[in-house]
Formats: C-alpha cells, structure tokens, sequence
C-alpha cells in the first residue's frame, strides 16, 4: 500500500465543520481573525521577490498552489490580487464549499479533492501554501516531499504551524480549546506539534532552503494577530525551492 499524508480522523474532523468555513463569527472565527496577518505577509514576500527579480509589483498570473486548502479563505483574496490559484483538499465537503463560495463571489479558482500525494499537475508553481496543515498529516516528511516536487526551482513555500513548547499546549489547546472555547475540543492534538528546529530539518531534507522564521502572536487587547519575535506557539517560516 503506498505511503499516504492523509490523516482520515483529522480530515472527518474537518469535515464535520465545512458548512462553517465562511462564518466569521463561527468555528472558523479564529482563522478569520488569523488571515489578515498571514495574507499580508505572504503578499510582502512574494512581492519582495518579484520586485527584486524583475521590478514587477504585481501577483497578476502568479500560480499559487494552496494544500490544505479547507473553505478557500486564502485561494480568494490571492486570486483578487490577480494570482492564477489552484487549491486541493482531502476532504470533498471543504471543496464543495470552496467551489460553491468562489463561484458566488464570481472568482475563477480551481479546486480539487487531492492530497499532495495523489494531485497531478503537468505545471509546476511559483508559491505554494502549507498552511495550518502539517499538524493534521500523518508524516510531515511525505508531506513536504510530495508538496515540493511541484514548487518550481527558486519558488516559494510558505509553512504555519504551531511550535512543540509548553507555552503551545497552554495557550493553543488549553485555552484556546477549554477556556475560551475559540476552537472545539480536539481541534489540536499536541503531539502532531513541530518545533521549528524539526521542520527546518525534514524542509532541507526536500530541497526546502530557509529564508525566514516569524512567530505570531495575538494581542488579547486589540483582538489583532501581530508578527513577533516569538515563535512558542504560531509560527510562520518561508523556505525557497533549491
């Protein structure tokens, strides 16, 4: 039987919430509030590097892959800016959602029920996003492996996760899930954690070269996701296709 990423419990999971993908005030409110920051900074770095590599200052046919795509709460504003985007997921009711929301806001993205390991692409991408994603995988190694062959050489891969620390469990699982009730219980199970030290590892183990680690954190005043030095529990790290 071939090695599979797909973690069947975390996808049913998921699944059972797809109705809410596009609810800002529902379960999916936390990732609402989350998108701003991490949509900015994937525009600033892609950007970055277009201006640097060719004084181009737009993301206009720019191909995108987002794994992990879930409701399509990145794949849309990407595709606003003018990117060419392609969003897969594992699980058919998150892309049904997707389809049918990308549809309603007259937005042209393709969406398919597809793991890394079985997507098929004759192109390869520019950018591709894993994105909340390598903490429900089975084996973030097959993972990263199966996403990379489609980024193109040079291209980039954006990567969040949240880090193995203490500080994660308390604030990630303990009150984020039991306290404060944001997520429902069990959204996160510590153990699929990864330590940015481990990532960065199996990332160079796959041709992934770091650029960058940012933590982000959350502002219990403002109610904002910031960037920060800190990165013990949200961190977003930008490897290069080498």
């Amino acid at each position: 039987m071939k090695n599979i990423t797909v973690n069947k419990k975390e996808i049913d999971k998921f699944s059972k919430l797809a109705s809410e993908w596009w609810d800002p005030n529902g379960k999916f409110k936390p990732l609402h509030k989350f998108n701003p920051v991490r949509l900015n900074y994937i525009k600033k770095s892609i950007l970055d590097k277009l201006e640097k590599e060719s004084n181009r200052k737009s993301l206009k046919n720019i191909k995108i892959l987002d794994i992990g795509c879930g409701g399509g709460l990145l794949c849309e504003p990407l595709s606003r800016l003018g990117a060419k985007v392609i969003g897969i997921d594992a699980s058919e009711k998150n892309i049904k959602i997707a389809k049918t929301h990308a549809k309603k806001s007259k937005l042209k993205i393709n969406y398919y029920c597809a793991s890394p390991e079985n997507f098929i692409s004759k192109e390869k991408f520019d950018v591709i996003l894993n994105m909340e994603i390598v903490e429900h995988v089975n084996d973030v190694n097959l993972f990263l492996k199966e996403s990379s062959k489609f980024l193109k050489k040079n291209g980039i891969m954006f990567i969040a996760t949240l880090n193995k620390t203490l500080k994660s469990y308390v604030f990630a699982i303990l009150g984020a899930e039991y306290i404060l009730r944001w997520l429902p219980i069990g959204t996160h199970d510590w153990n699929m954690f990864i330590s940015p030290g481990k990532l960065v590892k199996l990332c160079e183990k796959n041709s992934l070269s770091l650029d960058e680690i940012l933590g982000v954190k959350y502002n219990v005043i403002s109610g904002d996701w910031n960037l920060s030095s800190d990165d013990d529990v949200n961190y977003m790290a930008r490897f290069r296709k080498i």
